[in-house]
């Protein structure tokens, strides 16, 4: 049986192009990290993100409405204080559409429809149904929002990792690491997507998001890491021995 592909026995270009391969897949997930804490933290209405964030996220804060969690949340910064005294005090007196077109509409026109619109990945707020809408109970992330995004993501992230892992599987490990480091992406990536969705229907399985995140995370950096590593330190033609 022939021996298994190492690095070493990568000529330099090919070298060169796992390893600008991997440092841009590495940059790209630290965009993605960013970008999902500036999405989710302060949904609360505090500083920072927190396991209350996550849960407000997929669960919902059932004690308000949709567009007072994102008013108050992430989207605060596009309001003043008087803008949102007037949406939530239009909320709370019962969400007319008389008031609505007088006070509220020309606050959301000036800051929020050039985003929030017919046919955008947000939601409409340019008619009174669209606000009406999410003038309801915060009921958090639907099931309908999920399941498209968890498509995207199961397709998506799985074909990255499967080009990460081709690469990763290059390197010299023991067997049992370079087995666990392969695989924890994958079954990061599953439970995190599962929890979403038991998040939904119970807010405790928040700090299931985060672990299962956290194990993503912990197994694509790995496999990253090493294989750069292993990318720079082995010369070619010259092959590491196999760790016993």
């Amino acid at each position: 049986m022939a021996a298994p592909r190492r690095f070493s026995d990568c000529d330099l270009t090919e070298r060169l192009f796992y390893a600008v391969f991997l440092c841009l897949i590495g940059m790209g997930y630290l965009m993605a990290l960013a970008f999902l804490y500036a999405t989710h933290e302060n949904v609360d209405g505090k500083p920072g993100l927190s396991l209350t964030d996550i849960a407000y996220t997929y669960y919902g804060n059932r004690s308000g409405t949709r567009i007072e969690a994102a008013i108050r949340g992430p989207m605060s910064g596009y309001l003043n204080d008087q803008a949102r005294s007037t949406i939530v005090a239009w909320i709370q007196s019962g969400a007319s559409e008389a008031r609505y077109h007088k006070s509220v509409e020309p606050i959301l026109q000036k800051h929020c429809v050039m985003c929030h619109h017919a046919g955008g990945p947000l939601y409409d707020l340019t008619t009174y149904a669209g606000v009406r809408e999410v003038a309801n109970v915060d009921m958090g992330t639907s099931i309908v929002s999920l399941v498209r995004v968890s498509h995207i993501h199961l397709f998506g992230i799985s074909l990255i990792l499967f080009a990460v892992g081709s690469v990763f599987r290059l390197t010299t490990l023991r067997q049992w690491l370079k087995s666990t480091l392969a695989l924890m992406p994958f079954l990061g990536m599953f439970v995190d997507i599962l929890a979403w969705f038991l998040t939904h229907w119970d807010q405790h399985f928040a700090i299931t998001v985060v672990v299962a995140g956290a194990v993503l995370g912990i197994g694509l950096g790995g496999q990253i890491l090493v294989s750069l590593y292993q990318i720079a330190t082995t010369r070619t033609g010259v092959p590491r021995p196999e760790p016993e």
